[in-house]
């Protein structure tokens, strides 16, 4: 059994990069499909099934902040605010910004029900909505008194399932006090204006760092680690279909707002998932499809965020909600393509911004 942590574990960042294709093919479907397209079609359906791969984010962000080298209270919190940060100035450029310079078509204004102009209000909802970023920022900063305060693998496994169970129950706890309500919503969503609250979601992460304690008491055997996370998976989706199929409406909801059987079935079958691109990468060649999805992997904050922005602006040209189901298809590679040439010349720029700094005197003697 080795002993020596390895640089990376390839599935990891392989479902990671996977995690990010996916979100810019759902994302792409549900602003610019017709909801008859997302709905009765085999492209929604599709597209849908491939977005239920969402907790394999969430699932090997857990397993790498169990094996990442800064263990420490004060980096995850300062990460964690970082992403929170990142997430409110994303919210601005993808909602604000087109609204503000006039370019928001008025369809999507409309499906909230509002008319324009905005008022203060409005603006603020829309900054303030929950995506995937508030749920990860929020979740490292309480995760990095976990991580240091609970050492058992079996209370992090122990803790996912409870929050899992007692997260439907928590949503009726909310406050008409402006803040106090926003931050009980981003705790436990009853709505869509966090589609991603922390219980239960945050369920996958701990879940993933439960397999993250697992793999490094067994020496960073990744052989062993997703042997061992392919039976769980089984065993989780045993038990969490039978629930969904008995009462779906309460364990699976609107898929944003999952019961505890959700919670149990997807993370089996993203722990099979896993286990699966396992076996694939240690059977198979290094290749290009491969490589892009450790790119993915590598820079999911800043694709996670161009892939929004862009998608969003993109309703100034071709409308909210208006595109057939070819029309959806064709777009689809067009965002993904735009991502990554954006992607890349503002890493370049980022880049030759280095470069050009000057040497100091420190930098000189050090």
């Amino acid at each position: 059994m080795s002993t020596i942590k390895p640089n990376r574990i390839l599935a990891i960042d392989f479902g990671r990069g996977f995690s990010v294709i996916a979100m810019i093919l759902v994302h792409t479907l549900w602003i610019h499909a017709r909801q008859d397209v997302q709905s009765d079609t085999f492209l929604g359906h599709f597209i849908h099934f491939v977005g239920r791969g969402t907790p394999v984010f969430l699932i090997t962000m857990g397993v790498s902040f169990m094996i990442s080298r800064n263990q420490d209270i004060k980096s995850a919190v300062k990460r964690g605010i970082m992403i929170l940060g990142v997430a409110y100035l994303m919210n601005f450029l993808k909602f604000l910004a087109p609204i503000l310079v006039g370019l928001m078509p008025d369809s999507f204004i409309a499906a909230y029900g509002w008319e324009m102009p905005l008022n203060l209000e409005k603006y603020t909802y829309l900054l303030l909505t929950g995506d995937i970023l508030q749920l990860a920022g929020v979740s490292l900063l309480l995760l990095a008194l976990i991580r240091a305060y609970l050492k058992n693998k079996f209370i992090l496994l122990g803790l996912a399932i409870l929050i899992a169970f007692i997260a439907p129950e928590l949503r009726s706890i909310q406050s008409e006090i402006f803040g106090v309500n926003y931050i009980t919503q981003l705790l436990w969503s009853d709505g869509y204006w966090v589609y991603f609250p922390v219980f239960p979601w945050i369920s996958f992460i701990l879940l993933g760092m439960f397999f993250g304690k697992w793999y490094v008491e067994k020496g960073y055997n990744q052989n062993e680690l997703f042997k061992r996370m392919g039976i769980v998976g089984l065993v989780f989706i045993a038990v969490g279909a039978p629930l969904v199929f008995m009462n779906e409406a309460y364990h699976f909801n609107d898929f944003f707002h999952l019961g505890p059987g959700g919670v149990i079935y997807l993370a089996g079958w993203n722990f099979t998932v896993l286990s699966m691109f396992h076996w694939m990468l240690t059977r198979t060649k290094d290749n290009f499809l491969y490589r892009s999805f450790y790119y993915c992997s590598k820079h999911v904050t800043s694709l996670y965020v161009i892939q929004w922005v862009l998608i969003c602006w993109g309703m100034v040209i071709f409308g909210f909600q208006s595109k057939s189901e070819f029309g959806t298809i064709l777009l689809m590679p067009l965002f993904m393509g735009l991502t990554f040439v954006i992607h890349f010349y503002i890493g370049k720029i980022m880049d030759m911004s280095r470069s050009n700094k000057p040497i100091t005197k420190g930098r000189l003697t050090s």
